[in-house]
Formats: C-alpha cells, sequence, structure tokens
C-alpha cells in the first residue's frame, strides 16, 4: 500500500452559481485545514453568496446570504477550519458568473 504524502498544500477555485455545489471535500486519509477562503465580486451589480461546511446529512451554515458589493471582496472566515475525512465546503450564490471562491487548504495524512 502506497503511504499518504504528509502534507500537501492547495489551492481550489471556483466559479459561483446559484446551484449549490461543492468547492472541496476532504479525502480519506486526510484531515483538512482551511487556512484561507475569498469571495470577490467580479459582475456589475451586487451578488449574494451562502457558504456552508456538510459532513454527512448535516449542512451547516458557515455565512448565510452575505452580499458581496460590486469590485468588492469578503472574506468569510475569521480563522482556521478543521474538515474531518469527507466533509465539505458547499456554496451557492444569487445570481451565476458574478462570484468567485479561492480557497487554500492543507490536508495532513491522519496517522
Amino acid at each position: 500500500m502506497a503511504q499518504l504524502a504528509l502534507n500537501n498544500f492547495k489551492t481550489v477555485t471556483v466559479g459561483i452559481t446559484t446551484t449549490t455545489q461543492t468547492a472541496y471535500t476532504a479525502p480519506t486519509g486526510y484531515t483538512s485545514v482551511v487556512l484561507y477562503a475569498h469571495i470577490t465580486n467580479v459582475g456589475d451589480t451586487s451578488a449574494s453568496f451562502t457558504m456552508s461546511h456538510q459532513r454527512s446529512t448535516t449542512t451547516t451554515e458557515i455565512i448565510k446570504n452575505r452580499d458581496v458589493p460590486v469590485a468588492d471582496a469578503f472574506s468569510p472566515l475569521d480563522g482556521k477550519l478543521v474538515l474531518e475525512t469527507s466533509d465539505s465546503i458547499t456554496i451557492s450564490g444569487s445570481e451565476s458568473d458574478k462570484l468567485k471562491l479561492i480557497l487554500s487548504l492543507l490536508e495532513t495524512a491522519n496517522a
């Protein structure tokens, strides 16, 4: 069996749509830490988003219906967020193609 890499740094980018989509899922054998999250409005009108933590069938909103003005940005996390194996970050917006998400992550192999 191949040994898992101890630490993997990742950057994930997502164009936000009106459909709830999974931006990231912690892979099997890893605990992930969301180091940074940033949402930018690249559209010509304001738009809002909802970002959530998903564990199995439980969804917990990190932030709900947060408006991002035109040509502005918002960081939805004040600190780090730990994701256990199979936990996900989901996101949806009030409009498609106006908001973009970037996540900076550290995946650490479970012992």
